[in-house]
């Protein structure tokens, strides 16, 4: 029999494919094997790879990349004028077992010919510069955190029970306590006496947690530790500087954006972790152009910072809708049907920081009472559990968020979050009317309507 053939259509006949390494890359612009070259990583070589590519009379270049390595080639070849693709190592998986730098490049050249590569999200410059201020600033936090375990590891040993005593070692009390520590004191009553007062212990019982034995090698331990705490607290307040000028300068650049006023939100609680100089309630307004995220319930100050860092203000529109949006968040089920049976139906593996600060809203959520978001938080928690509620919360507000910052309009959702002082006033007036039903009298006869 003769072979069969299947032509397939080259949607890019001018494309080229780059296996992206950490000491070179190689580049293939076709099939052959003289078409196929492997460039260095410094900038004399990524200007000759560009230079090449020219004359190769190339137009557009996918790659495949790990790690870090792709941000310098994919800056020199888009100020080259080329159009650059990143493609998710996923989709670039070549068909046979054996795996090579020269056969990658030429697959992923076969697929971009082919039209069959998709690029990755990749945010503005702009967002770019605000993404590595707020993810250095994570790190910090992350740092800081295993440095106050270990200070409270130190205070255990030396049977200085602060963390029974005060619900925060880091707070006011305990900063003032460790730190007096640190210096040499010993006495329990002088120590008890840094106690601030909004701390729910008595001095007495704080002096009975504060008998401790003295050894030198952990107070030395301790004292670095605190050290190392205060220098990085010091930088999250400079991060925190940074980001706040580089918003203030995207915002400043745009007239009608800087007149914009957000109303204030004394209800919204401001974590310890989360930017305490800045306004962060008037800046996300100003920056999304007079879209209010923070009126979602649930919603918090680090939950816009993520989207901000993340996405950017321009970036929403890169997906055209609001699934393909969750589904770029991955909290969409990734259904397998194999033989009219559906094998799973999880939400696929892997996750970003936008995903993980929604999900962390949407637990907050679940805490709440009488909202609307909070009720479908607990129609699905009966149905299938909490950590399923959990993700479809964390989609729902996904979906939520687009369509506000897609067609510009502001959170109405069919139950009305009620504030504190309207939380007050209902209280109030329920109490007053069952007041008046024990005494059988009729609302009118008080004023009171008779809805």
């Amino acid at each position: 029999m003769k072979k069969r053939r299947m032509p397939m259509e080259i949607v890019n006949p001018r494309a080229a494919g780059i296996d992206v390494g950490s000491r070179s890359h190689f580049v293939a612009v076709g099939q052959g094997a003289d078409q196929v070259r492997e460039f260095g990583v410094y900038d004399a070589d990524l200007r000759q790879l560009a230079q090449w590519l020219h004359e190769q009379q190339i137009t557009t270049v996918a790659m495949e990349s790990t790690g870090t390595y792709w941000q310098n080639l994919f800056t020199a070849l888009q100020q080259e004028g080329l159009e650059v693709l990143l493609c998710n190592g996923k989709f670039t998986k070549n068909i046979k077992g054996r795996k090579t730098d020269v056969q990658d490049c030429q697959w992923i050249q076969r697929l971009h010919s082919l039209g069959l590569l998709t690029g990755s999200f990749l945010p503005d410059a702009a967002t770019e510069q605000l993404r590595t201020y707020c993810r250095h600033r994570a790190s910090l936090l992350e740092t800081c955190a295993v440095t106050t375990q270990k200070m409270q590891k130190y205070l255990r040993l030396l049977n200085l029970r602060l963390d029974v005593v005060v619900r925060d070692i880091t707070g006011q009390t305990g900063m003032a306590i460790m730190e007096a520590v640190c210096r040499g004191e010993t006495d329990p009553a002088r120590l008890a006496c840094f106690r601030h007062g909004n701390c729910r212990k008595s001095r007495e019982e704080i002096a009975r947690a504060l008998c401790g034995n003295g050894r030198r090698d952990l107070l030395f331990a301790l004292s670095q530790e605190l050290e190392l705490y205060q220098v990085l607290q010091a930088k999250i307040a400079a991060c925190d500087t940074a980001i706040e000028q580089l918003l203030r300068e995207q915002i400043g650049a745009d007239e009608q954006r800087r007149e914009l006023k957000a109303a204030p939100k004394p209800y919204k609680r401001v974590n310890k972790n989360a930017p305490q100089q800045m306004d962060l309630n008037q800046l996300a307004f100003q920056y999304y152009g007079g879209v209010d995220l923070l009126r979602i319930e649930g919603v918090s100050h680090s939950t816009v910072m993520a989207l901000m860092s993340e996405v950017g203000a321009e970036g929403i529109y890169k997906f055209p809708t609001a699934k393909q949006f969750s589904n770029w968040l991955k909290l969409c089920p990734n259904t397998k049907v194999s033989g009219g049976r559906v094998l799973s139906s999880h939400i696929p593996k892997g996750s970003n920081r936008l995903k993980i600060a929604l999900r962390n809203a949407a637990n907050a959520i679940g805490n709440l009472r009488e909202t609307h978001l909070s009720d479908f938080f607990k129609r699905v928690a009966f149905r299938k559990g909490r950590q399923a509620a959990v993700s479809a919360t964390a989609r729902k507000l996904a979906v939520i968020i687009w369509h506000m910052l897609t067609y510009r309009v502001p959170y109405n959702p069919p139950t009305q979050y009620l504030f504190l002082d309207e939380k007050r006033k209902l209280k109030l007036v329920q109490r007053i009317k069952k007041n008046i039903a024990k005494l059988d009298l009729k609302p009118e006869e008080l004023g009171f309507e008779t809805a």
